[in-house]
């Protein structure tokens, strides 16, 4: 019977090394596993309220408190509500549907195209108060210059710094006369940019914190053109004032319509607690973390075992 093989290492120098790959996988616990908690979360939405800007030719928001008390015979507070409004107004979603036949309504987009990084093209500098200044290719390639590519299946923000006017219909709309289209101004994305970026990126979703994604009193190029591609629109965003210009994920968050070609939203960007970028592809699951501490110590028993064999053989 061959004599036992003995380990290459002493058990004081075996606990040390264990030690090290328990005390790692407790750091990527730590720093992966609760990077979502750790990430600071901007609220990219505008209140709705019966201030709510919308579309000029649509209606407002209405909320009808139907009750709003005790209950006759009981001791607690008791309120429900009832609301109507148009799909196109205040912080929204324009699903590809709204204008391209056939294209996904606000059910139909997928989670996957919902959450993702985000790039914000900050243009407020070069707005400043002229509603007349938009979004130009040159901007969008100034950005790249800086930071890279838009990242592949991520939303494009873009920042006028318009959202400061909120809920001023005059001051944000151009108009505060009703169903007056022809008076509506405001900085918005010219259809160059709409074109190149169909060909040369892949986005899922393209928003800004103006009325509309297209200039005013124009042909809907932007819209037709993104969503012929099934990429969506958001308008009316807020906050982006808040945000990096890279690195930030976004969850956008439609009322879930069947059908429907828009839909009020909730949009929130997560960025971690020092103002930088969250790591969207860090925030894994805990079954990934298991995985890697099982991966870690099989490498270093795996690693342990070959030392022993070579030196059996020598």
């Amino acid at each position: 019977m061959p004599p036992r093989r003995r380990s290459c290492l002493k058990p004081a120098h075996q606990s040390i090394l264990l030690w090290h790959v328990l005390v790692f996988a407790w750091y990527l616990r730590n720093y992966l596993g609760d990077c979502a908690q750790n990430g600071r979360l901007v609220d990219l939405t505008h209140t709705f309220d019966e201030d709510t800007i919308y579309w000029i030719t649509e209606p407002n928001l209405r909320l009808n408190v139907t009750h709003n008390g005790t209950a006759p015979g009981q001791d607690f507070w008791y309120q429900k509500d009832e609301f109507s409004a148009a799909t196109h107004g205040g912080t929204h979603l324009d699903a590809p549907s709204h204008f391209a036949k056939g294209r996904w309504s606000v059910s139909d987009i997928p989670l996957s195209n919902l959450v993702g990084p985000m790039s914000v093209v900050d243009i407020s500098r070069h707005v400043l108060d002229n509603p007349d200044r938009h979004l130009t290719l040159d901007d969008v390639l100034e950005w790249e210059r800086v930071h890279g590519p838009l990242p592949e299946d991520g939303v494009l923000m873009v920042r006028t710094g318009w959202s400061r006017f909120w809920p001023d219909k005059k001051m944000y709309s151009g108009t505060d006369k009703v169903k007056d289209v022809a008076g509506l101004r405001f900085p918005s994305i010219q259809p160059e940019v709409a074109d190149w970026l169909i060909r040369n990126r892949k986005l899922v979703g393209v928003g800004i914190d103006t009325m509309s994604v297209d200039v005013p009193n124009t042909r809907p190029s932007v819209h037709v053109t993104l969503m012929e591609q099934n990429i969506y629109g958001l308008e009316n965003v807020n906050n982006l004032d808040l945000l990096p210009e890279s690195g930030a994920v976004v969850y956008v968050m439609p009322m879930k319509l069947r059908y429907a070609s828009g839909a009020p939203c909730r949009i929130v960007a997560q960025i971690d607690q020092g103002g930088h970028s969250a790591s969207f592809a860090l925030c894994v699951s805990p079954n990934y973390l298991i995985l890697l501490m099982t991966v870690l110590l099989a490498v270093y028993w795996l690693g342990h075992e070959m030392v022993g064999i070579l030196k059996d053989a020598i």
